[in-house]
């Protein structure tokens, strides 16, 4: 006979189990824990670990004030950052976020993500939040109250149930995948290729112009609109560098990740001007096929938070906002539902946050067929319009107030036509 296996322990008498520990699920830990909730965070990876998306936008410092983490994050010494530069050919605009149309933080970092993730989730266990880490989720079962089978780090199995699932594991998108949720995006199948370098920049100018480390400088090809570049500084002599288009523009498979991303960097006069010194410190890598969907992104027994339920582009750095964005406001329904009250997850939860991703789909469409590219190079811009623009790069995409969020596409088009 054989003995049959132990019965996993099951750990019952927790309010809400959150799946990743990055941005979206340490503010969200942080802020249930600040409502008496039980809260367990499930981290697959050990900590620090490499992330992209290190270009935060103004927006978010609202909810590191929400989560109170803000004041950790302005002392860690990241590089500050107050604005965005494009330049294309031999045109050069940049946006100062102190000058937007929505109220809110004008000034943000630009942050290695291994560190900033880091120094959140830290912070939100220093509040009392637990966070197990080296620990899978391998089965969701939502027949009864929300059931997790996880493995944890010495390789048992154990079970979680919880009156309400969070998914914040960002591109490992644990419950799209387990519930099959995933649908494709409609988003054009792009990839990104990226490092980090020791950039020697030191003197060195474009046009005349220095180098402004307060900036991320995104640099568009001068052959092919489609294509762009990062160049995200994250300290004196350190920058991440990314080129972003759809894999049949990167080049031939002949190429090193590294032989690519830095011939492609050539084809840029201006990059190759800036970066003739540069040393890349880190293994290139490839995201490909970033952009993803999902067909349900809450109901009463779990909400998709950040990249786990829609992941857009990165042009416009809103990856970790809209990762933000989410967590507040889901917890803010979640809290409301712990306490007694029904919730209608699609009605205070999935529109009002889609409200603003669709906001940042308008422009990230209109910047790939070059609408939002030739706004953002008009020589002549109206300074209220420019305004407006400005608080949609510096993350306000949910402010109804501006005309460019609350009628994207009809707004911008009457703006292209003007620039036109």
């Amino acid at each position: 006979m054989h003995a049959s296996s132990p019965t996993p322990e099951t750990l019952t008498d927790i309010d809400v189990v959150i799946i990743g520990a990055g941005p979206s699920g340490s503010i969200a830990g942080s802020l249930l824990h600040q409502q008496g909730k039980r809260v367990i965070v499930i981290e697959k990876q050990q900590f620090p670990r490499f992330s992209i998306g290190e270009s935060l936008l103004p927006c978010c410092m609202q909810w590191l004030d929400e989560a109170n983490m803000l004041e950790a994050v302005n002392q860690a010494g990241f590089q500050f950052k107050n604005g965005a530069a494009f330049r294309y050919k031999n045109q050069y605009t940049d946006f100062d976020f102190s000058e937007k149309f929505t109220p809110g933080p004008g000034t943000t970092f630009q942050v290695e993500r291994a560190g900033f993730d880091k120094l959140l989730a830290d912070t939100a266990a220093k509040q009392g939040v637990e966070i197990r880490y080296g620990e899978t989720v391998t089965a969701v079962d939502l027949t009864g109250k929300p059931k997790l089978t996880v493995i944890d780090a010495n390789g048992e199995t154990y079970l979680i149930e919880a009156e309400y699932l969070l998914d914040a594991s960002g591109f490992g998108r644990v419950l799209p995948k387990l519930l099959e949720l995933e649908k494709p995006s409609n988003l054009a199948n792009r990839s990104a290729i990226f490092t980090h370098i020791r950039d020697n920049i030191d003197d060195k100018k474009v046009d005349n112009r220095p180098f402004d480390r307060d900036k991320i400088l995104i640099s568009v090809h001068p052959e092919n609109k489609d294509i762009w570049f990062w160049l995200i500084p994250l300290g004196p002599d350190r920058c991440s560098l990314g080129v972003v288009g759809e894999p049949h523009l990167l080049g031939g498979s002949e190429l090193s990740l590294e032989g690519l991303l830095m011939d492609m960097v050539n084809q840029e006069p201006g990059l190759k001007r800036l970066l003739a010194d540069a040393e890349i410190l880190r293994e290139c890598a490839v995201l490909k096929g970033y952009s993803a969907n999902v067909s349900t992104l809450a109901t009463n027994k779990f909400a998709l938070l950040g990249n786990a339920g829609e992941f857009l582009d990165p042009v416009f750095s809103s990856g970790v906002t809209i990762a933000m964005q989410s967590a507040s406001m889901a917890t803010d329904c979640l809290v409301r539902q712990l306490n007694g009250e029904n919730i209608d997850w699609q009605s205070e939860y999935a529109k009002p946050l889609m409200r603003g991703v669709d906001t940042f789909r308008t422009y990230v469409e209109a910047w790939y067929d070059g609408r939002f590219q030739d706004v953002i190079f008009y020589d002549a811009p109206d300074n209220k319009i420019k305004q407006m623009v400005c608080s949609i790069l510096a993350g306000y995409a949910w402010d109804e107030a501006n005309p460019l969020v609350a009628e994207s596409e009809k707004r911008l088009n009457l703006i292209v036509e003007l620039c036109r």
